[in-house]
């Protein structure tokens, strides 16, 4: 169970922050639903992204494969903006297409 913690963290966090951008964002919002899997879906790309470039939770695990305050911090960072980031490309590309 502990290896799927961080991406956990990453989806978690990604659905937040694609809910966050869509508030601050009103004329990007997709609505809760929309935002929430366009942010999950952001989330674990960009918790993953991280990870590849040695900044995220799987940089961090320790030998025994748990993961220490950094790790949880980058699985956060990468899950939220990845959200938020994903969600706006896809409200501007649904304006866009609506024009």
């Amino acid at each position: 169970m502990e290896e799927y913690l961080p991406l956990i963290i990453q989806l978690v966090t990604g659905a937040l922050g694609g809910n966050v951008a869509g508030k601050l964002l009103k004329n990007l919002s997709l609505g809760t639903v929309g935002n929430s899997i366009a942010g999950i879906l952001g989330g674990g790309i960009g918790g993953q992204l991280l990870g590849m470039l040695g900044m995220g939770a799987g940089a961090a695990a320790g030998a025994d494969g748990g993961m220490d305050m950094s790790g949880i911090l980058g699985s956060v960072a990468g899950g939220g903006v990845g959200g938020g980031v994903l969600m706006a490309i896809i409200g501007v590309i649904k304006n866009a297409m609506s024009k």
